[in-house]
């Protein structure tokens, strides 16, 4: 974990080596990287704020570093609230995650097909994003 001005606050760099990425590179790391060991997903969380959302460019980049990793990525933007989302709406990447701390409950898939299809309703839930 890191932010813009120091990348490497906490890092654990032998296990970013299992992750198979090179240990030369820990100036390209994302703000946050969290693995699930249960899924073996690895979250690349860029906060907007710090360097800006994950762009195709971004994506690009993380994706060539860990092209030798076995482990499967969730890349994700980080933003405070829906006005700077809508900011960089643009320049986000397909097949990221959007993650708004103005509505901390839900997240934004930035692509469709992945999850296209009848949903059952859930209980006790907004549809609204103004509420949460």
């Amino acid at each position: 974990m890191g932010d813009a001005a120091n990348k490497t606050l906490i890092m654990d760099a032998a296990a970013l080596t299992r992750f198979g990425f090179p240990a030369d590179k820990h100036s390209k790391l994302p703000d946050i990287v969290l693995f699930l060991p249960k899924k073996n997903w690895l979250y690349l969380i860029e906060v907007v704020t710090s360097h800006g959302p994950v762009s195709p460019k971004r994506y690009e980049e993380l994706e060539r570093i860990f092209s030798k990793s076995k482990v499967e990525r969730v890349y994700v933007s980080v933003f405070p609230d829906f006005k700077e989302f809508l900011r960089h709406a643009r320049n986000i990447a397909w097949d990221t995650e959007i993650w708004i701390a103005e509505a901390p409950d839900h997240l934004i898939h930035y692509n469709g097909d992945k999850f296209i299809g009848a949903r059952k309703p859930a209980k006790k839930r907004s549809h609204n994003a103004s509420n949460g």
